[in-house]
């Protein structure tokens, strides 16, 4: 797959030049991209700040596809199934990944993952990734697995806040669709 360059890098360099401004209407557009995405029976599988660009009219565009899969609707069950091995690069980007994926012999890409993702994302967007004060991600894992949450920065509305905990639902079954994120970003 080829995409076309985008000038202003990814959102996190974006912001980091540009100041955080736009910031709603970036993600936003990233819950949009997200909920097109997952309308069409696709999982993006590896969200995260370096992976969402800035387009030349300053509008957030998901890249890096590699990971990206179809998923089947069957008995209300969303599921595909990837390797998950030692590498991030093969599951997703360990930091982005909810915790009933960690230690699993096989790595399941849902809507639900993009949505916890999704809320990773907020948090990077707008703070730091989660658990950027540990230096592996071993020790992230065992954050997450332990049930921990990154804590709610200044830089987050309370509003945005009630949004990602939503998202980052330990059952998968209680984290909101895109489509619910987007009519609340919308709101």
């Amino acid at each position: 797959m080829v995409s076309p360059w985008m000038k202003h890098g990814t959102i996190l360099k974006y912001l980091e030049s540009r100041g955080r401004g736009d910031i709603g209407q970036l993600t936003l557009e990233i819950a949009q991209g997200l909920e097109y995405l997952h309308s069409m029976s696709i999982v993006h599988g590896d969200l995260r700040g370096n992976n969402i660009l800035i387009s030349d009219n300053y509008h957030a565009c998901l890249a890096d596809f590699g990971l990206a899969t179809t998923v089947r609707d069957d008995d209300g069950e969303t599921t595909t199934v990837g390797a998950l091995s030692s590498s991030a690069d093969h599951a997703g980007s360990a930091r982005w990944l909810p915790p009933k994926e960690f230690g699993c012999e096989k790595f399941n890409r849902t809507r639900a993952t993009d949505v916890y993702a999704f809320a990773c994302v907020c948090l990077e967007m707008r703070s730091t990734p989660p658990f950027a004060e540990v230096a592996t991600d071993v020790a992230a894992f065992f954050r997450v697995i332990a049930g921990e949450r990154p804590e709610q920065p200044d830089t987050m509305s309370d509003e945005m806040w009630y949004l990602v905990t939503a998202a980052w639902a330990p059952d998968f079954r209680q984290r909101p669709d895109m489509s619910q994120i987007v009519w609340l970003l919308q709101d």
